[in-house]
């Protein structure tokens, strides 16, 4: 007796939903609308199949957003969608708590499916938050058992008003308990975890891809916990489908540019399942069309949504376009240094840093809409002043001075470290109100050559206000030295809409640029 089932992922959806980029409305090859068309086939094909979205799902395009901020009385656009997909389970990634735990909890009550997490327990009783760790599914006779686990390192980035109420238990460890619950009370014959993380180690060779920080434990998930046939992950947004220690993985890209699959293969022997074979790939959307059905679902919001984009802003008076986002990152420029402006007006903080989040970037063109704000300030981020020391600047530009390194043409190259497996351009800082030079011929960690406030050197034991987004407020990104640091104030309103108020009020802004810092990598540039 045999029996085939198929077992389909999406992860890092963000938003997506349309098969376009926001900025420019421009076609562009990925989203719900596509994986719908890929959904289809699959079930077409006859055998079981289950459909999971391992998280990162309800934040991420101007489409969420704008619902979170004009439409929120109304029913989530994500799960109008994977309500009509008929997805069989979600996990809580955690993205999910960019907008507040009202904004998730609507979204989980709303759902035909559950929500999935073991790790992320309610601080007064203990219990997963949502309910539900695991569920199971049954097959004809076969039993399969799926459960839930989230990257425990959400309170490094996340706002704390928005994890309030919260504790989050170790992934590896948390896996492990409830694996062996699992088999030991249900004894199923398929057992998958799905995992909001990624890998901290190369799942070919083994060797350490990435500061252990507990953020991803996939590779020790393999190693480590017996018991497990198939585990889906995600966070890192790459592409992985392969085997390690005898478990099948799979991590399907990121906005719904692919869907990953797992086909199981089971036989029956002597009255018990066995899995015969099983296979991991990944199935990109490119190919298919966007299923028409999904896009009338979210019509109105998406109508909706393109009226909002183009609402005009202001003005810009000069240039504060990106050309190159490498040359941005070398030296002060109109757009960083506006950014930094507008977060010490509203906080009052006289030291501010910020990123270029992405090397897409547009930049602002000479007639703002919100369409070119969004598109630039990708991220839901709020504000916080906190209080550092001279110390702690120095080596936060340390920090970020990693990001460069001289390659072998003697040319400025980004460090490996910010491109793989993940981009992380978001992680390099810029700053106002300071003044530093950044010398990247000299070893990481003693690349701050000057670093001044006023003309002075900044003493190292004073301390400072300083405005920052709340992810790098609560140290994302490895930005250590900001831990555990009082905060001044905190400024709730999402930065998108500080920006947006401020080119309303102001009308034109000029495009300015004090020269306050700069990097060197050669005599010439000096």
């Amino acid at each position: 007796m045999k029996l085939n089932l198929t077992i389909l992922e999406t992860s890092d959806v963000h938003g997506s939903i349309m098969p376009i980029n926001y900025g420019n409305n421009e076609y562009t090859p990925l989203g719900l609308a596509k994986v719908s068309t890929i959904l289809k086939e699959e079930r077409a094909n006859g055998g079981h199949v289950l459909v999971i979205d391992n998280g990162d799902l309800i934040q991420g395009t101007p489409l969420t957003y704008h619902y979170v901020k004009k439409q929120d009385n109304e029913e989530n656009p994500m799960i109008r969608v994977l309500n009509h997909l008929k997805y069989d389970a979600a996990v809580v990634g955690n993205h999910e708590f960019n907008y507040g735990m009202d904004v998730l909890k609507q979204a989980v009550e709303s759902c035909d499916f559950p929500w999935l997490c073991a790790n992320i327990l309610n601080e007064q009783n203990g219990k997963p938050f949502l309910g539900k760790p695991y569920i199971i599914k049954q097959y004809d006779s076969v039993k399969v058992a799926v459960l839930g686990v989230t990257t425990h390192y959400i309170p490094n980035w996340e706002d704390p008003s928005h994890i309030k109420g919260l504790t989050f238990e170790e992934a590896l460890k948390s896996t492990e308990k409830w694996v062996n619950l699992i088999q030991e009370k249900e004894n199923p014959d398929l057992l998958i975890v799905s995992y909001h993380g990624g890998f901290e180690k190369d799942p070919v060779t083994g060797e350490v891809t990435e500061n252990l920080t507990g953020e991803n434990q996939g590779y020790e998930i393999c190693e480590k916990i017996a018991g497990i046939d198939i585990l889906l992950t995600g966070h890192q947004h790459r592409t992985i489908a392969t085997t390690i220690n005898n478990v099948l993985v799979l991590q399907p890209s990121v906005n719904g540019q692919m869907v990953g699959k797992a086909t199981i293969s089971f036989e029956k022997t002597d009255g018990k399942w066995e899995i015969a074979d099983k296979k991991a790939e990944l199935i990109p959307v490119a190919h298919v069309e966007p299923d028409k059905k999904v896009i009338e679902l979210i019509q109105d919001d998406e109508t909706a949504t393109q009226k909002w984009l183009d609402t005009p802003m202001g003005k810009i008076k000069g240039n504060m376009l990106v050309e190159d986002a490498h040359q941005i990152r070398l030296g002060d420029n109109p757009l960083i240094e506006f950014i930094n402006k507008v977060q010490m007006k509203v906080s009052g903080a006289d030291i501010s840093n910020t990123a270029l989040f992405h090397n897409n970037s547009p930049g602002f063109p000479p007639n703002v809409t919100m369409r070119d704000i969004v598109s630039n300030y990708i991220y839901p981020n709020t504000l916080k002043v906190i209080l550092i020391t001279g110390q702690d600047i120095k080596d936060a530009l340390e920090r970020s001075a990693s990001y460069f390194m001289i390659g072998t043409n003697g040319e400025l190259e980004v460090n490996p470290t910010f491109t793989t497996p993940k981009p992380q351009h978001y992680n390099y800082d810029m700053w106002e109100g300071i003044e530093y030079i950044l010398d990247i011929r000299k070893p990481i960690g003693e690349r701050v050559v000057k670093l001044a406030r006023d003309g002075r050197d900044i003493d190292r034991n004073q301390e400072f206000e300083v405005v920052m987004n709340n992810y790098r407020a609560g140290g994302g990104g490895d930005y250590t030295m900001y831990r555990d640091k009082r905060v001044v104030k905190d400024i709730p309103m999402d930065m998108s809409e500080l920006i947006a108020n401020y080119i309303l009020g102001e009308k034109i802004i000029e495009a300015t640029v004090d020269r306050n810092w700069k990097v060197i990598w050669k005599d010439e540039n000096i």
